[in-house]
């Protein structure tokens, strides 16, 4: 006998329950995913603007601060530490530069304390580990810091903040303390910073576009704990493409990110193809909503 119509109508919401469910679980747990609007943009140096910005808490009024090629000190790159990535600072006023050597032996972070003394301390990289050093993202609390690896990568490092966390020294190795494992995976992951106690903003020079649909990708990603000692996990969300506009035609570079806790500010830097990343490579300037 043909089924009737009232069954039909209830085959159909069961087969249309079923696939929201499966659609729910493909997607993976939920995220409160902030969206973020393009409010202004300023040039980026390429000598002195390249690599990595952050916002300064400590002193009370000081002027942000970048990274690049023309802001390694000689005395550090004599030394073989010839690439700098994104820096950031501790709410204490901790200020830590990522930098990494072509020996791929160790990695090093440049740390200056709010008194104005510089130090240096020194990773081992441990099995397995990439020499990458493309930025650093202290946590809210300052006691551990994030890092990450280039290429295509499911998992961030956390180590102790050098300087801030008590058990770091200069004059020993500081140490992979966990790891944050992904739940999707991310490339080519050039700058992040904490948006909030658990939540990361992070950059991607993504030029695939592949993971998520286009390249450039402006990523969220929420942990599911504090960084620590133990290792956690970060669900991954891709949020927005970076913009991507030149008088020159070609290839972008996706770089570091700053978010400004004090007035909601995120700002990401992208450098221009070609000649023109002399002329209008810009840090664009984002608020929610």
């Amino acid at each position: 006998m043909p089924a009737s119509p009232r069954q039909r109508c209830r085959a159909g919401l069961t087969a249309l329950t079923a696939l929201a469910a499966a659609l729910a679980l493909s997607a993976g747990p939920a995220s409160a995913a902030d969206t973020w609007t393009e409010t202004g943009s300023d040039r980026a140096d390429p000598l002195t603007e390249s690599q990595g910005l952050t916002s300064v808490e400590v002193p009370a009024g000081s002027a942000n601060r970048y990274t690049g090629i023309g802001t390694i000190p000689v005395g550090v790159s004599s030394r073989g530490w010839n690439h700098v990535g994104d820096p950031d600072e501790s709410y204490d006023g901790y200020y830590v530069e990522p930098y990494q050597a072509d020996s791929g032996t160790a990695k090093m972070y440049r740390v200056q304390a709010p008194g104005g003394a510089w130090s240096e301390y020194v990773h081992t990289l441990a099995s397995g580990e990439a020499l990458n050093n493309s930025w650093d993202a202290i946590s809210p609390d300052g006691q551990y810091m994030l890092t990450g690896e280039y290429g295509t990568m499911t998992r961030f490092l956390v180590l102790p903040t050098p300087g801030v966390n008590k058990s770091t020294s200069p004059s020993a190795n500081l140490p992979l303390a966990s790891v944050v494992n992904l739940d999707h995976a991310v490339r080519d992951v050039q700058g992040c910073d904490f948006s909030g106690p658990t939540t990361l903003l992070c950059s991607s020079d993504d030029p695939d576009g592949s993971l998520f649909g286009y390249t450039k990708p402006l990523l969220q990603i929420d942990l599911s704990a504090r960084p620590g000692t133990s290792d956690v996990t970060g669900h991954v969300t891709a949020l927005r493409q970076l913009p991507l506009r030149s008088s020159c035609s070609g290839t972008f570079e996706a770089e570091g990110i700053d978010y400004d806790r004090r007035t909601g500010t995120l700002r990401v830097i992208v450098m221009s193809p070609g000649f023109c990343v002399l002329t209008d490579s810009k840090t664009y300037r984002f608020t929610r909503g």
